[in-house]
């Protein structure tokens, strides 16, 4: 079965919750104008996050993050929506020489040695490439859902990050359903690893597919505890208050 099979299903509240990641989305482009990007990881979420921009043909950048070690059908993905939306995604890739530096010193599979290795490597691969994306603007916009795992439980439509932008956060409340359902309504393209089982998709050697009844990220660094597993890119210093702009909708 495919991903949209599996998945997609209508479910009571949809229409209102995409009018509502779409007034999140609006919001952001207003009052940042010229400074907020959407920061993509090419996974469901963030298509659909692509598709409600560009559908509505919102004044949003895409960017994304080439960290070297995706897997071919992810990478695709950046042209197919460049041809699909007729728009540019701004690539980032980590600084060659750093990478080269790493491997030479921890080898190519430092990531299963230590949680600090293979945060190192996140680090590497993920964080410096997404400073270098958001130097200069003032906010981005995720596909973080409060569903994919309990770290996000909690996540707001908006909040301040550690260096002071706004994140925005459309689809906080959205289910998986909800993501599948929308991209089927939608013709959204997707990653067709999706299509083997893989709901939380990242770098090639961190992610495997998951069996019936596991949690949504069991495929993600599947050797470490569950409360290690982040990368970095969504894991505040200190947690400080949260700043909502839009509240839940109901």
């Amino acid at each position: 079965m495919s991903a949209i099979e599996l998945y997609a299903r209508h479910t009571p509240g949809f229409e209102a919750r995409v009018d509502h990641a779409l007034a999140v989305l609006r919001e952001a482009a207003e009052r940042h104008p010229g400074c907020v990007v959407q920061a993509t990881s090419l996974g469901a979420e963030d298509m659909v996050v692509t598709d409600l921009i560009a559908r509505h043909g919102l004044p949003i950048a895409l960017g994304t993050l080439q960290t070297g070690q995706l897997h071919d059908e992810t990478v695709a993905l950046i042209g197919r929506i460049e041809d699909r939306y007729d728009v540019s995604v701004e690539v980032y890739r980590p600084v060659e020489e750093t990478v080269v530096h790493f491997v030479r010193t921890h080898g190519e599979k430092a990531m299963y040695q230590s949680i600090d290795l293979r945060k190192q490597c996140c680090s590497i691969r993920k964080l410096e490439p997404l400073s270098r994306m958001l130097k200069g603007r003032s906010a981005w916009i995720t596909g973080l859902r409060r569903e994919q795992s309990n770290a996000r439980a909690d996540v707001p439509f908006s909040e301040t990050d550690d260096q002071g932008r706004t994140k925005y956060n459309p689809l906080a409340d959205w289910s998986w359903n909800d993501v599948w359902y929308y991209i089927a309504a939608h013709q959204v393209p997707y990653n067709p690893l999706h299509d083997q089982f893989m709901p939380s998709i990242g770098c090639a050697p961190c992610t495997r597919a998951i069996a019936v009844g596991e949690d949504f990220r069991a495929g993600r660094w599947w050797w470490e505890e569950e409360k290690a597993k982040e990368c970095g890119l969504h894991v505040k210093q200190e947690e400080p208050a949260v700043v909502s702009i839009i509240g839940a909708q109901a």
